[in-house]
């Protein structure tokens, strides 16, 4: 087969030479085969299977369930929120889906008491944490000497869907701040929940109301291609659309001789996949036919590497030298470990240093007070010296009036004892 393929190349007229990339642009006249290489893709792909996380949002009881079983046409079967939490929690299911031969691994996050307390200032936290979380994991496993990417489930978040109440007026002052928090590290994509609540006029003005807050506020929305096949097909933007108004149900309502999804109502049938009453269809048509890869790639090429390029900066890792020159990994690694190894030894140093003049004071310390305890011991045996030479004089003294005493008795006792023997005589002779 190679010896047939003719090996005459034709330069192709009209080819703009770039100034900094030496290439030339060839045509072939042959078939090489590499004009397949999509169909290893998809086949490579499909046998891989695929993976997508979506965030949801919102307060208890505003839809997210509901509508997640919509978009994906199943019962996810999860169990209902209490608005009596105390912190605000987020519950994360992963789900295995099958559509023909492809297979995706769908990850639903969804908040739990968003919104339910007296104090809403800290509730955005739990959510920019749980995304900074999931960006961690996804470094830690890149700089692994062995990396294990095939086997590791890619946890990031892709989207965000965020659920507008149906106020009607203007957003709160937490979902402002709750977007403002999270638009630089996911791709949000605002809905208004239970859009079957407002008539249509009403539902202009407030869309309208809440993107010029958004707008105003600085807030970054994930912002469709405008050269995807959805848009070519329609005159509006996608991006126009935002926020979807968006209804969902999984119920079965008769319409005429079919059975469609929709809210039966006393005033009429509210149709999910009606484009005339609700923006369902466009918000399930963007999100996973047309562009469920491009948020990926966003979510990789944009937020993931704003966050890396964060962490790395914060560790001290940087592309440039102090002389403006481009600087190699190993060369930053090097010298961070030669910073730290100097850092280390400057610090056993200082704890050397530290050390001995705690031992210096500890002994001088120690040297005080075995003086203090000398002295007190000197004053002590001297006190106790003077005390016994006090005993001994006075027992000296008590010694010489016993030695007196007892002279005195016995001079005493002669006296009587002759007078009692005259008087023994007297008697005898009588």
């Amino acid at each position: 087969m190679a010896e047939k393929i003719k090996n005459v190349l034709s330069q192709k007229a009209g080819d703009e030479e770039k100034p900094k990339e030496n290439i030339r642009c060839l045509t072939t006249l042959g078939h090489f085969g590499f004009d397949c290489l999509p169909y290893q893709l998809v086949n490579r792909s499909l046998q891989r299977g695929f993976s997508f996380n979506i965030l949801c949002v919102g307060e208890t009881g505003i839809g997210k369930t509901t509508l997640i079983n919509t978009l994906f046409n199943t019962n996810l079967k999860d169990s209902k929120s209490s608005h009596f939490y105390s912190t605000v929690g987020l519950k994360v299911k992963t789900y295995e889906l099958q559509e023909s031969n492809v297979h995706l691994k769908l990850t639903v996050v969804k908040t739990v008491g968003f919104g339910d307390q007296i104090n809403k200032e800290a509730s955005y936290l739990p959510v920019v944490e749980y995304i900074d979380a999931q960006f961690e994991a996804y470094l830690q496993e890149e700089l692994k000497i062995k990396r294990s990417f095939f086997e590791y489930h890619d946890s990031r978040v892709h989207v965000c869907l965020y659920f507008i109440a149906p106020t009607g007026h203007s957003l709160k002052s937490l979902d402002l701040l709750t977007m403002k928090s999270i638009d630089s590290k996911v791709n949000i994509i605002p809905l208004i929940a239970k859009a079957d609540t407002i008539s249509k006029s009403d539902l202009q003005k407030f869309k309208s109301k809440i993107m010029s807050e958004l707008n105003s506020s600085g807030i970054q929305l994930y912002q469709f291609p405008a050269d995807d096949e959805t848009a070519a097909h329609t005159s509006t933007s996608p991006n126009g659309l935002l926020p979807f108004a968006v209804v969902g149900s999984m119920e079965e309502v008769k319409v005429g001789k079919r059975m469609v999804r929709g809210r039966h109502y006393p005033w009429g049938v509210l149709q999910v996949e009606n484009e005339n009453h609700c923006d369902f269809v466009k918000l399930r048509d963007m999100l996973l036919c047309t562009n469920m890869e491009d948020l990926k790639e966003k979510t990789h090429t944009y937020h993931y590497e704003c966050y890396r390029h964060r962490k790395l900066k914060t560790m001290g890792f940087t592309d440039l030298g102090p002389d403006n020159k481009p600087v190699s990994f190993q060369e930053t690694y090097e010298f961070k470990r030669q910073e730290f190894h100097d850092q280390c030894q400057r610090e056993e140093e200082e704890l050397k240093q530290r050390f001995m003049q705690r031992v210096k004071e500890k002994e001088t310390a120690f040297k005080d007070a075995e003086k203090e305890l000398q002295d007190r011991f000197e004053h002590l045996k001297k006190v106790q010296q003077e005390e016994i030479m006090k005993l001994e004089e006075e027992r000296s003294k008590l010694e010489e009036e016993i030695i007196s005493f007892c002279k005195m008795k016995a001079a005493s006792e002669t006296p009587h004892s002759q007078v009692t023997n005259i008087r023994k005589d007297r008697d005898r002779k009588k």
